[in-house]
């Protein structure tokens, strides 16, 4: 979980609660400050420590303050942000981020960091979305929206998008990314994949949608509340468009959460 003092990392962090608990890990929060540099003034690397240990501190106290019981890990690490979270994935059930919402420089606000972990971290990577008031988005309502396709890491998706409804007492909504024609679902298609999972988690609403031109064109134009958006790993690209606008057009997709899992 990385820590950066942000508003928006916080709430990464309270979204990952139900993460940790429903696995009985620990969370463990990170804050990477810079490598100590050649003539740099003493004093800046005590500031860059301070501030980390300020920002780790504030972390862990929401996180207590949420009443789960969870083990909470800190610590400061040297060298980028992006670097020491994908070295962290590779030990890691999951890596969580904030992002505030996307305007139209889409990457630069999005952040190299949130950016580079979710192409290239060995775990599935949530990046959760902040609006620029500081609060989350759709935390607790709206729908998971959950690719299903063909690909060979689709099952990956779907066991995620399952077990984060279930986690989170919310419907899927199940994007059909088949090329079809205008107004067609292949449902006998979307039923095989489907099958299993359903029968898996019954108690977990499923509806179908149709998603031709991509989940992040879907999502552009849906009027439905997404809170979450599980995708493959080929959808990384996606994800500052996905996150959506920071200030949303009235009535069109205000953005969400976006969970990259590697198949």
């Amino acid at each position: 979980m990385g820590i950066d003092g942000s508003d928006a990392a916080i709430n990464a962090a309270k979204w990952a609660v139900a993460e940790a608990a429903s696995r009985d890990i620990p969370m463990r929060l990170i804050h990477a400050i810079p490598e100590p540099q050649p003539g740099a003034p003493e004093g800046d690397a005590g500031l860059d420590l301070e501030f980390a240990e300020t920002a780790l501190r504030t972390a862990a106290a929401e996180v207590h303050a949420m009443g789960q019981p969870i083990k909470v890990e800190a610590e400061v690490v040297r060298g980028p942000s992006d670097r020491a979270l994908i070295d962290e994935s590779r030990n890691a059930e999951m890596v969580c981020v904030g992002s505030v919402g996307i305007g139209w420089v889409a990457r630069k606000v999005l952040g190299s960091t949130a950016d580079a972990v979710a192409r290239q971290a060995h775990c599935p990577v949530a990046i959760i979305r902040t609006t620029r008031d500081g609060s989350p988005v759709g935390s607790d309502s709206g729908w998971i929206a959950v690719v299903v396709d063909d690909s060979a890491g689709n099952d990956a998706v779907l066991e995620h998008g399952f077990r984060e409804a279930q986690l989170r007492g919310t419907p899927i909504l199940a994007l059909g990314a088949w090329r079809w024609g205008v107004g067609e679902i292949p449902y006998r298609q979307l039923n095989r994949r489907l099958g299993p999972w359903v029968s898996r988690y019954p108690d977990v609403h499923v509806r179908p949608a149709a998603a031709r031109r991509g989940v992040a064109e879907f999502l552009a134009g849906t009027e439905e509340p997404i809170q979450l958006a599980v995708v493959g790993s080929g959808a990384a690209g996606d994800v500052a468009r996905m996150i959506g606008p920071a200030t949303p057009h009235v009535r069109r997709h205000a953005g969400c959460s976006v969970l990259v899992v590697r198949g």
